[in-house]
């Protein structure tokens, strides 16, 4: 049975209101052959995020209006096995009780500088040597400020946070690790960060499409040994003692507009 997620921008509600409404989506689903699993719900948004199984998103859109009239803003296919990556097991509010689960995540990108080269430079017992060494520092990392791998690409790390400031602090931390690791180590190596942050469903018809996009960019525009990362991650660190520098207006692939950068601090 095809998974989709939808998004509902709702303003003003409470949790009790939100329950309610995924009370009565559950009260008529079966007339329409859907299941409605769970959602998410970030009263400081104002935003709901409800993932269903059905044979349409039609049918999935029939339940809403049923139900509660409240259609939603937005709805995208899924993939079962990305969203237990990117928003964890997924768990089934007792009905008509108050939920709130926030599905915003911020997303971390790593990139060994100059891994194309690596294997022509040092040969691939060497190479493979600086990409364990690579994995390993990230990974201790990840475990330590509570980040889940989502990706692996043999030069690079995708990593996903519920907590902003726990993604910054791993990047920080990693950055950290590898110069400890380059004091010592024969093979010395770079690795550059990037850092964006946002919810499931946008305006892109893929999971968690703009803030991914938006965070590989931003690792790709920084050096090695830096950490950039996207305004948004900017301000929900404000005033908990990270020290960011404007990097300026950056033209980026995929976005129509420039996006302003920032470097975060590690040393």
């Amino acid at each position: 049975m095809p998974m989709y997620m939808d998004r509902h921008d709702l303003g003003q509600v409470s949790a009790e209101d939100v329950a309610q409404a995924h009370l009565q989506d559950l009260e008529v689903q079966d007339k329409h052959g859907v299941r409605y699993l769970t959602y998410w719900f970030d009263p400081a948004a104002g935003t709901a995020f409800c993932l269903v199984t059905g044979p349409s998103k039609e049918a999935a859109e029939a339940v809403h209006r049923e139900s509660h009239g409240l259609v939603a803003y937005q709805i995208i296919d899924v993939d079962g096995r990305a969203i237990q990556e990117f928003l964890g097991r997924i768990e089934e509010p007792e009905p008509g009780e108050p939920w709130v689960r926030t599905a915003f995540r911020t997303i971390l990108f790593t990139d060994i500088e100059g891994s194309t080269s690596l294997t022509q430079q040092l040969g691939d017992a060497r190479a493979l040597g600086v990409m364990k060494a690579h994995d390993e520092i990230v990974r201790r990392a990840l475990d330590a400020f509570g980040g889940t791998e989502i990706d692996h690409a043999g030069d690079g790390i995708m990593a996903s946070f519920t907590s902003v400031v726990r993604g910054a602090e791993c990047a920080i931390a990693t950055q950290r690790r590898l110069a400890e690791h380059n004091e010592t180590a024969e093979d010395r190596f770079r690795v550059r960060i990037g850092l964006s942050a946002g919810e499931p469903v946008t305006d892109d018809d893929r999971l968690f499409g703009a803030t991914v996009q938006l965070a590989a960019r931003t690792c790709a525009s920084a050096d090695g040994g830096r950490i950039f990362v996207s305004n948004v991650v900017r301000e929900l660190c404000l005033g908990k003692g990270f020290v960011f520098e404007a990097r300026g207006v950056v033209p980026l692939k995929g976005f129509e507009e420039p996006v302003p950068l920032f470097e975060l601090a590690w040393s």
